[in-house]
C-alpha cells in the first residue's frame, strides 16, 4: 500500500512537541555559583568577614579561596572553633592559595591557622540554604 509523504514525518513532529512540553514543563534547576571569597576586598585576608554579610549562598555553590600560600592557608572548622580561633587537631587546613570549597546546606566556618591571623579578623561564616 502506497504511503502519504506526512506519516513518517507527523510521528517526529509529535516526538518533537512532546519534548517540547516536558522541556518547559520542568522546574528550571538554579546553577551553582562561584564566589571568590573577598571579591572586592582583595581576596581571602584579614576582616573578610564583611564581604559575606548581605550574600546568600546556595548548597551547591562554591567557595573559592585567593592568597598567598607563603602566609595564609583555609581550614575548615565548626563554630567552637570559629569562635575560640583554636583550631582542632585533624581539621581540614587547605594551602594551594587557590582553595575551592563545595558548600552543603548549613553553616560553614573557615578560619586561618597561622598564628594571630584568626584572632586578627582571619576568619569567615557562611550560611547556606
Amino acid at each position: 500500500m502506497a504511503r502519504g509523504r506526512g506519516s513518517a514525518s507527523g510521528g517526529a513532529l509529535a516526538a518533537a512537541l512532546l519534548i517540547i512540553v516536558v522541556a518547559t514543563s520542568a522546574p528550571l534547576a538554579e546553577a551553582a555559583a562561584s564566589h571568590i571569597v573577598g571579591g572586592d576586598y582583595g581576596g581571602w585576608k584579614f576582616n573578610v568577614d564583611r564581604w559575606a554579610k548581605g550574600r546568600t549562598f546556595r548548597a551547591g555553590d562554591q567557595l573559592v579561596f585567593n592568597y598567598n600560600r607563603a602566609v595564609h592557608d583555609v581550614a575548615m572548622v565548626d563554630a567552637a572553633a570559629y569562635r575560640s580561633c583554636v583550631v582542632p587537631r585533624g581539621a581540614r587546613v587547605l594551602r594551594s592559595g587557590r582553595d575551592k570549597v563545595r558548600l552543603g546546606r548549613g553553616t560553614h566556618y573557615f578560619v586561618c591557622t597561622v598564628p594571630g591571623h584568626c584572632q586578627a579578623g582571619m576568619k569567615i561564616a557562611v550560611r547556606a540554604v
